[in-house]
Parts: structure tokens; C-alpha cells; sequence
């Protein structure tokens, strides 16, 4: 019987211990388990581009679907049929299934499509012929910006000279214009760049494609700085990154003069 009184209290505190070492354990596991919301979000259909899309393009119906957003997710200005933005002109271009936005497109009074619909007010939009070197190889695309540089002879002194006349120009458009060689009829391709100037700008820019030979310097999206130059020309270019002539320490030299009876000393520098 004595043996009993000592096995029960120590089965009971067993017991007791391992029901509170449960709840306990299984309470810290409530607390650090990570919260899963439950709540439901509405999905509607919003207007999207099926391929990529450049800038000036008149919509089309087979160029458009809908795609499922979460409601509470929708990207503001975005359309639910396809029908509200049918003929409507992209003044910026749409990569596959971006969403159709109306900061995106054209005011509904512009009808026509092409890069009269994307140039500014204000603005004008001229083409300049060049070839893979002036357009960086395939690298210089629409929406870029670059700086126009001009190789000519300057009339002050006869000698060439390269200079930046201007600057931060949008580029409307790359594309490929097929000419016939003068000498023997055959068709060849010319690369052609549109660029989006101001009619001051166009004018430079017209008599500089004239004056010499044009290429374009690719700038950052971020760049808007302007940078003022004196344009490079043969010699300075040529004297780029010469050593500096070292500095020959001046000898003085002391001559004396004897006039008669009188002696003068003078001091010369060489």
C-alpha cells in the first residue's frame, strides 16, 4: 500500500506536466505560425496588348484581349473592353501583355496613326540618312535620345573641327530606306533616323547634315544636362594626353662692364 502512495502522486504529476507542456507548445506554434489572409479579392478583366506594339500605331481589334486583375490591384486609366480603345493611336510603345492605359494614348480627336500622332506640340520631326556607324550599330532604337555631333571645316581657320550641335533630340523613329546607286542602278539599303526637334533645332540640324558628316552619342534616359563645348580640333586633338614639358630651372649670369674707371655689374637670365 505505501508503495502505491508514492507511484500515484508521481503518475499524476506526469500526467499534469506533459497536458501543459502540450497547450504550451502548441500555443507558441499558433503565435509564430505566419498569418494566411483569407480574404477574397475580385478578379475583372481589363484590355491588354497581345505582341509588342511601337508607338503610332492605330489599335486593331486582334491586337487587343482581356486578361483577369485582382479589383484592388487595377492600374488607373485602364479599360475593360476592348471596343473603348479600338482606332484609338499609342503614343508610347507596349511591350506583350501590358495593360492599354489612357496616358498611353493619343486624344480621341487624333484619327490617324503614325509619328504625327507622336510628335509633341510644339515640336517637328525631321529624318536624317546614316548608316550602322551613326546609329551605334543597331543600339540607337525609338523613345532614345542621343546628341549630334558635326564634323566640318571651319571657315575661321580652314581646319577640321568636331562639335556638338545638339543636344538631348528625341528619336522618333530607326528604320530602312532602299535607294539606287547612281553608278550602276543597283538598290541599297540607308538607314534613316527621325528625330523630334524644335524649328530652330530642325534648322541646325538640316544645315548641319550640308556642312559635313553627322553622328549621334547615345545618352542616358536619367541625362539632362547640357554641356557646353568649344568643339575638337586637330591640334588639340593631336596634343591629348602628351606628357607636360618639364620646367628648365632659369641660370643667371653676371657680366661686368668697365666703363673707363667706373665698373657696373649687370645680371642676365638665361
Amino acid at each position: 500500500m505505501g508503495k502505491w502512495k508514492v507511484i500515484v502522486p508521481l503518475a499524476l504529476a506526469l500526467v499534469i506536466a506533459s497536458s501543459v507542456t502540450f497547450f504550451v507548445y502548441k500555443w507558441l506554434k499558433d503565435q509564430t505560425a505566419p498569418k494566411v489572409s483569407t480574404t477574397k479579392s475580385e478578379a475583372v478583366h481589363i484590355v491588354v496588348a497581345v505582341d509588342a506594339l511601337p508607338w503610332g500605331t492605330k489599335l486593331e481589334p486582334e491586337m487587343l484581349k482581356t486578361v483577369p486583375y485582382l479589383k484592388n490591384t487595377l492600374p488607373p486609366g485602364s479599360f475593360s473592353n476592348p471596343e473603348l480603345v479600338t482606332n484609338r493611336i499609342l503614343i508610347s510603345p507596349l511591350i506583350p501583355n501590358e495593360p492599354i492605359l489612357e496616358s498611353r494614348l493619343a486624344p480621341v480627336s487624333v484619327t490617324a496613326g503614325g509619328i504625327s500622332a507622336v510628335v509633341k506640340s510644339g515640336k517637328r520631326a525631321l529624318a536624317v540618312k546614316g548608316d550602322k556607324i551613326i546609329g551605334l550599330s543597331g543600339f540607337i532604337r525609338p523613345s532614345n535620345r542621343v546628341d549630334v555631333l558635326l564634323t566640318t571645316t571651319n571657315p575661321s581657320n580652314k581646319r577640321e573641327i568636331t562639335k556638338t550641335v545638339l543636344e538631348n533630340i528625341l528619336v522618333l523613329a530607326t528604320g530602312v530606306e532602299i535607294r539606287k546607286n547612281k553608278e550602276d542602278g543597283k538598290p541599297y539599303p540607308v538607314d534613316v533616323y527621325t528625330l523630334e526637334v524644335t524649328p530652330k533645332e530642325g534648322e541646325r540640324l538640316v544645315l548641319a547634315t550640308t556642312l559635313g558628316k553627322l553622328q549621334f552619342a547615345l545618352r542616358n534616359f536619367n541625362d539632362k544636362e547640357t554641356v557646353l563645348t568649344n568643339g575638337a580640333g586637330i591640334y588639340g586633338t593631336l596634343a591629348s594626353f602628351r606628357p607636360k614639358k618639364k620646367k628648365q630651372a632659369s641660370k643667371t649670369f653676371t657680366v661686368e662692364v668697365i666703363e673707363g674707371n667706373k665698373m657696373t655689374k649687370k645680371k642676365f637670365k638665361l
